[in-house]
């Protein structure tokens, strides 16, 4: 496909030209397309399934926090991991995230959903299947997204210095195969799930790490309030 025609920031295009060129995008375009013509619905709506590169640019990106499927019901997934859309009520692995975040840097704890301002600060908020059908947790995660995912993952390690990137959860943690930790700082914990995150979420203290170390190598810290 011609990086012309997809629908993404402009700043992502060029580090992303080669992908969009490969034949497994094409055939994501036309897994999608077909989904559609059958009557499927797909989380996030089209607009937004590039949400989180339209959100953070490539230039501005200081941490990546990697997820694994959008939210699969209405009204909740738009392109952000672990984000809702305004007025959704935030699901239990993000009240989880906004518990640690209060015994981390000891913010209130948020009465939205919506993690877009952490996006527009430099906080790129990557899932790894950008599109899930409705009702259907990773019914999209065999389409080819992972290509995708794995090579913006990659693009980042090698063209940028000083990201963190937090890891949470085995999912995530795989990922870490595709980050140069010599130059990057790789955080990892258990995923904040209810059914993991007092095994190893809790405490992490990942919000406070990240900062000090983008301080300690003249990056801007994250504005973790919402």
């Amino acid at each position: 496909m011609d990086v012309k025609d997809i629908k993404i920031a402009e700043s992502w295009k060029k580090p992303l030209r080669e992908e969009f060129q490969k034949a497994y995008f094409d055939e994501i375009v036309l897994f999608l397309k077909a989904e559609r013509l059958t009557g499927k619905t797909i989380y996030p709506p089209g607009s937004l399934i590039f949400n989180a590169f339209d959100k953070t640019s490539f230039e501005d990106v200081r941490v990546v926090i990697l997820g694994q499927d959008p939210y699969h019901g209405p009204g909740q997934a738009h392109g952000l991991c672990f984000s809702v859309q305004d007025g959704v009520k935030p699901p239990p692995s993000l009240v989880n995230i906004y518990k640690e975040l209060h015994k981390d840097l000891g913010m209130p704890i948020p009465q939205t959903g919506n993690l877009t301002p952490w996006a527009t600060h430099g906080v790129l908020l990557l899932n790894a299947m950008l599109t899930v059908r409705a009702n259907e947790p990773a019914s999209h995660s065999k389409i080819g997204w992972e290509n995708f995912t794995d090579a913006v993952i990659r693009k980042i390690s090698d063209e940028k210095e000083n990201v963190v990137f937090m890891l949470w959860g085995k999912f995530a943690q795989e990922k870490q195969i595709l980050i140069d930790a010599t130059k990057h700082l790789v955080l990892k914990a258990a995923h904040p799930s209810p059914f993991s995150a007092d095994k190893g979420f809790f405490n992490c203290r990942h919000f406070s790490r990240a900062n000090e170390y983008l301080v300690q190598h003249n990056r801007a810290p994250v504005d973790w309030k919402l």
